[in-house]
């Protein structure tokens, strides 16, 4: 038997690329995402102390200044909460209390941080041009 060269099939290359794998990788992290998103805390962790007092009115969202347990100030514009140093934390709300003088700011501290600490962010909070600032504590447990 002679080999035929018309007997021979030629394949002929594929030039597209497989992206089903590609597909496959991108659902399984989008499902990781999905899973681990709301388990992330963008929050600072703070044991509030608690008492009676009623909600303020709504004005839009706050600024948050935290104060831990240590004394160190947080503070939130929206994003995430960013450590600051006193002359930051005054230097960044002051610029928003020039824009908007009704501008809320509240201050959250933990319940076993010094007053020393939270009235020392009050006093640089006022420097800073804040006319009014809330404190935030949980509802206490009846």
């Amino acid at each position: 038997m002679a080999h035929d060269g018309s007997m021979r099939r030629r394949r002929k290359r594929m030039s597209e690329m497989n992206v089903v794998p590609y597909i496959d990788v991108m659902l399984v992290l989008l499902i990781i995402f999905m899973v681990t998103a709301p388990l992330m805390n963008l929050g600072i962790e703070v044991d509030l102390p608690r008492g009676q007092a009623g909600p303020l009115s709504d004005r839009g969202d706050p600024l948050m200044v935290t104060v831990t347990a240590s004394g160190d100030l947080y503070l939130d514009l929206g994003d995430a909460p960013e450590l600051v140093d006193e002359q930051t934390l005054m230097d960044k709300v002051g610029v928003i209390a020039r824009a908007n003088p009704n501008v809320q700011v509240s201050v959250s501290g933990d319940r076993d941080v010094a007053y020393q600490h939270i009235y020392g962010a009050m006093i640089l909070l006022q420097r800073a041009g804040v006319e009014s600032v809330g404190l935030v504590g949980d509802p206490e447990d009846r």
